[in-house]
């Protein structure tokens, strides 16, 4: 087992979007740790989306030994689904993890917001989506972008948590009397194109039973890939 220091000693032990994403708690402060095990990795991610990751990715018998190494109290291992299957380890749940690379045109009518507009976001969220894991003024998010009808806000997408190579796409709402005029499509192109522009892939997650959203995702190129969250048997 061999440990990992940085983001880019991630990207080159794994092609994985999504330990690559989880591999930003190795920058300064974050407080993150990586290792590789045969071929596969884990990053443990504090406070990566609301929670304590551990981000594991590679054959399920190196998950396997990395996973009983590496797992915490109070921290949710994450591995492809397939490798779940293979594990004898509770499950938390289960969820979609989508991933796209290369360019994409951004849809126009859509803007980077400033932050004075923060409590216009704060509402279309409670609106639209009271559940959102990213708000303004939180940690997360480092911009919101936004589609305005009438001068009213009205859709809104986030660029948060970014790692130096994987952008994520976060805190998508759209206005319920706006529906079904692909504004969500308009705001999540806009944010897409600019973190594969800025990170060269991009990732975000959503409820594997929002078929609507996934869809909207598929429509701008992003795949799907079924990922379950496991618990710690001590803490079952």
């Amino acid at each position: 087992m061999r440990v990992l220091s940085s983001p880019a000693d991630v990207s080159t032990a794994t092609p994985d979007p999504l330990a690559r994403w989880a591999a930003q708690a190795l920058l300064p402060g974050r407080g993150g740790a990586a290792w590789a095990h045969g071929d596969a990795v884990a990053v443990l991610a504090p406070a990566l989306f609301r929670f304590d990751r551990l981000v594991l990715t590679g054959p399920a018998a190196d998950v396997s030994t990395l996973l009983r190494a590496h797992v915490r109290p109070d921290v949710r291992p994450v591995v492809a689904t397939a490798v779940a299957d293979e594990l004898d380890w509770p499950v938390h749940g289960t969820f979609g993890w989508m991933e796209r690379s290369g360019g994409l045109d951004p849809d126009p009518g859509v803007r980077w917001l400033s932050e004075g507009e923060d409590d216009d976001v704060e509402a279309l969220l409670r609106k639209a989506n009271p559940d959102s894991w990213v708000r303004p003024r939180e940690p997360g998010p480092v911009r919101w972008a936004g589609l305005h009808v009438d001068d009213a806000l009205v859709a809104v997408a986030a660029d948060a948590w970014p790692s130096p190579d994987v952008g994520f796409i976060a805190g998508v709402a759209t206005h319920p009397d706006h529906r079904g005029r692909s504004l969500s499509t308009k705001v999540c192109s806009f944010v897409a194109s600019a973190l594969l522009a800025g990170h060269g892939t991009c990732g975000l997650m959503v409820d594997r039973s929002n078929a609507a959203a996934i869809a909207v995702y598929r429509r701008l190129g992003f795949a799907y890939r079924s990922v379950t969250a496991l618990r710690d048997p001590a803490h079952t």
